[in-house]
């Protein structure tokens, strides 16, 4: 399973390089959590719109359709950066030296190779629905009030196209670790101990993290 891991930097051109894409990442991020906030809004807009005036929020079942690629995607490539996404610990976190970079290259390396094919068919998916002939640039449309659905299909492969952009970093930071034998390499999630953990959650939790 996922657990806290810790990424360490310094002043070489790949850890700027991370924390530049770590910036866009975050910004991703952010549009999720606001996509997230937003459908709260509109919770209470349709609820109450139905229970005060017998009328809900017209097409709130469209817009929490296109809200939810925002909500899915858009946070992947920032949760891969932090090693947040779910992954054998118990067995990464015995490994060490280069036995470790090995096989964490070869994991990133697998998990590039299916993105990458995602990103080929996502696209493939949003140039079906995308037609600058058509009205609003689009060929279909959602049921209730008519939106188009090429925006929400487009934000499939920038997301995991960000992805990728972060995956070949961190291939290029294993392998480099690998090559020099790194003891701690840079723009990588590290598996941290229980007191690395707990000191993480502490400074998280008190409003003092970068």
């Amino acid at each position: 399973m996922a657990g806290a891991s810790l990424v360490l930097s310094d002043d070489s051109t790949l850890s700027k390089i991370d924390t530049s894409l770590y910036r866009l990442e975050g910004k991703l991020a952010l549009l999720s959590g606001l996509a997230v906030f937003s459908l709260m809004v509109l919770a209470v807009i349709s609820v109450g719109g139905r229970n005060f005036f017998n009328t809900p929020l017209p097409g709130y079942v469209d817009w929490i359709e296109q809200a939810m690629p925002l909500i899915a995607f858009m946070g992947i490539a920032y949760t891969q950066r932090d090693g947040g996404h779910i992954r054998m610990d118990m067995l990464v976190g015995a490994l060490r030296g280069r036995t470790l970079y090995v096989v964490e290259f070869l994991t990133t390396l697998a998990v590039l190779a299916l993105m990458m094919l995602l990103v080929w068919g996502t696209w493939a998916h949003f140039s079906r629905s995308f037609d600058f002939g058509a009205p609003m640039w689009s060929r279909d449309s959602s049921m209730d009030i008519a939106l188009p659905l090429w925006p929400a299909k487009l934000l499939a492969p920038v997301a995991f196209s960000v992805l990728c952009l972060r995956l070949v970093l961190q291939l290029y930071a294993y392998a480099r670790a690998f090559i020099r034998n790194d003891t701690s390499p840079v723009a990588v999630p590290l598996v941290a101990d229980a007191a690395t953990q707990a000191a993480m959650e502490a400074e998280h939790v008190s409003g003092h993290d970068t």
